[in-house]
């Protein structure tokens, strides 16, 4: 009896693990199957790009639907694609729609990954957390949102990454969202302008620069931003010291 009760909390451990080993899987087999590393080939898009053209001024609705769904399956999935991809909308849809459609088929993609992670994971990892995530934890607990802005604002970690932590630490799906979508717009908003400009680029035979987002003129304004963003902690942390010394309030 103790050792079926044994084994059978172990298989419902295991089946918390599912929707996070699905999303993998999945993503692992589609870019095998369909062989989707083909397309973070510049050359590819070099030789496709006027079709694609083409196709979005004819399907402009459909194709930017289809886009964002698109980006949506990528980022859920963990595929290498996102700076390729919003290069991309940005020279198919111009910057501003691109930032829409890459901001939110990336915070629908993250949303999935942080359901399925917490779902999976959360619950074991906050039961047992010790030592640095349980400093992060508790760092999420008083300011998750300004500490997710700057996770997504600042690019030090992979978009996965910050994708997964939120949820083993227990922050709230609406502050997820909420920060994900507004930590994501700069960095979005500046491949999308350089793609943009991804035609001429092409037509001179050059290609595109996918580190640009870590050239000092780029990203000094959104190290500024992830400051702001870390205003509210600051502040916090001043406003306890405060209380904490004699004769204060």
């Amino acid at each position: 009896m103790a050792v079926a009760g044994m084994d059978e909390g172990r298989r419902r451990r295991w089946l918390r693990f599912l929707p996070l080993l699905a999303l993998f899987g999945a993503g692992a087999a589609l870019w095998l199957l369909l062989d989707l590393g083909r397309f973070a080939d510049i050359e590819v898009l070099r030789q496709n790009h006027e079709r694609l053209r083409e196709l979005v001024e004819a399907y402009a609705l459909p194709a930017g639907l289809g886009f964002l769904f698109l980006y949506a399956l990528s980022t859920a999935f963990s595929l290498p694609l996102g700076a390729v991809l919003t290069l991309l909308a940005g020279f198919l849809f111009g910057t501003f729609f691109a930032t829409l459609y890459v901001v939110v088929g990336a915070t629908l993609g993250a949303t999935a990954i942080f359901l399925a992670a917490r779902s999976a994971l959360g619950g074991a990892l906050r039961a047992r957390a010790g030592g640095s995530l349980e400093r992060m934890r508790e760092g999420f607990r008083e300011n998750a949102l300004s500490y997710l802005l700057v996770l997504r604002l600042v690019p030090l970690f992979p978009f996965w990454l910050v994708n997964l932590v939120p949820a083993f630490v227990g922050v709230p799906l609406r502050t997820y969202v909420l920060g994900t979508a507004i930590g994501i717009i700069p960095g979005s908003f500046v491949y999308a302008a350089a793609g943009n400009g991804l035609g001429a680029v092409l037509a001179a035979g050059e290609d595109p620069n996918l580190g640009l987002i870590f050239e000092p003129a780029v990203l000094t304004p959104i190290l500024g931003l992830a400051l702001l963003a870390l205003l509210p902690v600051a502040y916090r942390r001043w406003k306890a010291r405060k209380a904490g010394e004699p004769g204060g309030a």
